[in-house]
């Protein structure tokens, strides 16, 4: 566990401890491609902030990355309608782009499994 990990996860649940604080633990789990905790910890930031467009995209990314890709899908579609009622666009356009990745790839892991 890393140095910075370290000092971020000793302000869980003191009066420092809010969204950007749970996104910052998630990156660094991310960063160290612990996909569960960083997904946990995007959603720790999001029950904090529910119109956080970064943290969905994180929660997004630490799904896929986990191999759980309809959650992932998920996250994103929601994450877009969050973002697009925010006005974040550039947010709207990369998970857009993720989702369809998604999508394509369940669409041809469905077309496997019909031959």
């Amino acid at each position: 566990m890393s140095a910075v990990l370290q000092n971020l996860l000793k302000l869980c649940d003191t009066p420092r401890d809010n969204a950007l604080l749970r996104f910052g633990i998630a990156n660094e789990y991310a960063k160290a491609q612990d996909w569960p905790a960083a997904a946990q910890q995007a959603r720790e930031a999001l029950a904090r902030q529910g119109d956080f467009s970064a943290a969905w995209k994180l929660l997004g990314k630490a799904l896929a990355a986990g191999g759980e890709a309809t959650a992932a899908l998920a996250a994103y579609h929601e994450g877009i309608a969050v973002a697009q009622a925010r006005g974040d666009l550039q947010a709207v356009k990369e998970m857009t782009v993720f989702a369809r990745r998604i999508e394509k790839q369940l669409a041809a892991a469905a077309g496997q499994g019909d031959s």
